[in-house]
């Protein structure tokens, strides 16, 4: 069996997605793509169920806030094909205004967790999603806490005044 390469797995998502595919990278040789929300099930399935391929495990889905950005809110996807021992990363950014995508337990059912947790965290909504409620945090917690729209400590406290520390 030949070693998968990356070049080799971008020809063929770029064969079959073209310009859907919004952007390549290979940081630190970990094959890096973008695309859109319509188009993340169908990378994924093809990732997971193409012969030559066969990216089989999802290692993980989380999310990542770039308040600086446009699209401030990624969504991202980490695969495995254990068969070629490569890994992808695939993104995809979405709008404050909507921070929705398809749910990836369509073909994987460890999904379910891993959505449930970048939900709680960043409040991403996982369309389909068969029970997307918080995981980790307290039910009515009103915030989404990595997000970074809050500042990193209390203004209030007096425990780190710099006149504590005879400066």
């Amino acid at each position: 069996m030949d070693k998968l390469t990356n070049q080799q797995v971008l020809e063929k998502l770029q064969a079959q997605f073209g310009d859907k595919i919004l952007h390549v990278a290979e940081p630190k040789g970990l094959l890096t793509i973008v695309t859109d929300k319509t188009n993340i099930i169908d990378v994924l399935r093809l990732l997971k169920e193409d012969n030559a391929l066969q990216f089989i495990y999802l290692t993980d889905i989380t999310a990542v806030h770039y308040p600086e950005l446009e699209k401030a809110f990624a969504v991202v996807y980490h695969v495995h094909s254990l068969i070629f021992n490569v890994r992808i990363r695939i993104k995809v950014f979405l709008d404050k205004q909507s921070l929705s995508i398809p749910s990836a337990t369509v073909l994987w059912n460890g999904a379910n967790w891993m959505e449930r947790e970048t939900y709680d965290f960043f409040g991403i909504d996982f369309e389909g999603h068969p029970d997307l409620r918080r995981i980790l945090n307290m039910d009515d917690l009103g915030v989404f806490p990595m997000r970074k729209e809050y500042p990193l400590e209390d203004p209030n406290r007096v425990d780190k005044k710099d006149f504590y520390f005879g400066r």
